[in-house]
């Protein structure tokens, strides 16, 4: 899928939807009338978005299954040093967490597009349920053998591979193009309340009894199951149509093929690389312990940069209603290498905290802008692959800043560390100075871009169906003529 976009504000003011394969235009246009900053209102009868039972099912359902995931994600490294002691082993299981997540949402969105979105996202949750359910059980049974531990981690990372794809895809099928933006704005909420609230709540919990944060996140992923039976709304996605083929790849290809989108995942993936959680607290900790600070002041440090995030996902919605798009874009994508430049050189310990907030406050804002664009964008029956794709590119890319971070710290120190990141967020903000980001108009206004684009191929589909039977009777009636001549020759 191609479209080719006029930047709003030019002297044309149409978009024309272009096939696949490049050719002739299809034939329907989209008109773009709006200012890059102006929003699509709601339509007539539309309900407000607090309103539909279906969406704030689905936002309350993940809101418990990310509580859960978070809770127990936490007590993975605390019950291997408990029974072990073995710091490696703790931060083995943590990457491989990581990359199975990452792996596993590429084959999670292509079945996101191929079966019914809740069933899958009740099936991830019920094998959590059980995974985590029986390993408190033998927790308490005194057997936790590392090996288990690895394996009941690395399976449940492997149902979140499969069923973020899926949450995020199941949006478009439930609220109007009008209310895109303001939804995934709230899904940021779920998303960073979860992260400030489930480690605590997995610390007090393990203090309790080892097997407490692994029954909770199994009787969380129980009540995330019993929240999704109340979608009304059916789920099911778009039947495959006669010769249509839904591989794997075609998730990356309308990537690639999508301008805007592709653009902006190579700044996700760049940026992602240099200020990754992980990696930004592992350069606060290794900062703040070569200048003498003590373990409690490090956390209350990592406490100020965390805080961020959470305050970017509260404020997200009203600051995408008020500001531009490409201006939101322009302002996150160039506070990365100012902010890796100011840490550089800023001497006190509480201003790195703060300026990795603020680092952390544009998060949640242009990943709910983001993710709106891509659900405006792609048709439905492609969204997850394409959310499976986005997934995997903007992951991967954690693992590898989070060595580069360690390398060069243990190499050169924090000055360098930091000046490493600011060269890195700064090549990977190019791409937003190209004229389609800064001539962005809102989410809402490529959304029945997306629906015309599958209006022609279905057209298309079928004149291909005409056409060839159209030849094959031509076909049988040159046969049959030909007959008739050679029976009147002998």
């Amino acid at each position: 899928m191609t479209v080719s976009q006029t930047p709003p504000g030019s002297t044309a003011d149409e978009e024309k939807v272009v096939p696949p394969d490049g050719g002739q235009d299809a034939g329907q246009d989209v008109r773009q009338d709006k200012e890059p900053g102006e929003k699509q209102a709601e339509k007539p009868g539309e309900k407000p978005l607090l309103k539909n039972r279906d969406f704030q099912a689905l936002w309350t359902s993940e809101a418990f299954a990310a509580l859960a995931k978070e809770t127990a994600e936490v007590a993975y490294p605390l019950l291997i040093l408990a029974s072990t002691g073995s710091a490696f082993y703790a931060g083995a299981v943590g990457s491989a967490q990581l990359i199975t997540a990452s792996l596993l949402s590429i084959p999670g969105g292509t079945l996101a597009d191929r079966m019914d979105r809740r069933l899958l996202m009740i099936i991830c949750n019920l094998v959590r349920v059980v995974l985590l359910g029986v390993f408190s059980l033998l927790i308490f049974a005194d057997q936790t053998h590392p090996v288990l531990v690895f394996a009941v981690a690395v399976g449940s990372a492997a149902c979140l591979g499969i069923s973020n794809p899926t949450g995020l895809a199941a949006i478009k099928q439930l609220v109007p193009p009008s209310q895109l933006t303001q939804a995934t704005a709230q899904n940021q909420v779920r998303y960073f309340a979860a992260t400030m609230g489930g480690p605590p709540v997995g610390g007090a919990l393990f203090g309790v009894a080892r097997a407490f944060p692994f029954l909770s996140a199994s009787i969380g992923f129980l009540v995330s199951t019993v929240l999704l039976l109340f979608i009304r709304k059916p789920m099911k996605v778009e039947q495959i149509s006669p010769g249509e083929k839904r591989n794997t790849a075609e998730g990356f290809k309308i990537l690639a093929n999508q301008p805007v989108l592709r653009l902006l995942i190579v700044w996700i993936m760049g940026s992602n690389m240099a200020f990754t959680h992980s990696g930004v607290f592992l350069a606060l900790i290794a900062t703040a312990e070569s200048r003498g600070a003590s373990a409690s002041f490090t956390g209350m440090l990592l406490s100020i940069a965390g805080i961020g995030g959470l305050v970017g996902s509260l404020v997200a919605g009203p600051v995408i209603k008020k500001v531009a798009p490409a201006k939101l874009f322009l302002a996150a994508a160039w506070i990365g290498p100012v902010a890796a430049i100011l840490l550089a050189n800023v001497s006190g310990l509480i201003p790195l905290g703060i300026i990795v907030a603020c680092v952390f406050l544009r998060g949640p804002i242009t990943s709910a802008l983001f993710l709106a664009y891509l659900a405006a964008m792609v048709p439905d029956k492609a969204q997850g692959r394409v959310l499976g794709a986005v997934m995997f590119m903007s992951m991967i890319a954690a693992p590898v800043g989070v060595f580069a971070i360690g390398t060069v710290f243990d190499t050169a120190g924090p000055v360098w560390v930091f000046t490493v990141m600011a060269v890195v967020s700064g090549l990977a903000a190019l791409p937003t100075l190209s004229p389609r980001i800064r001539n962005l108009a809102p989410p809402e206004a490529y959304a029945d871009t997306a629906q015309a684009d599958a209006a022609p191929t279905a057209e298309a589909s079928d004149s291909d169906t005409k056409r060839s039977d159209t030849k094959r009777s031509d076909t049988k009636r040159s046969d049959d003529k030909r007959s008739d001549k050679e029976g009147e020759t002998r």
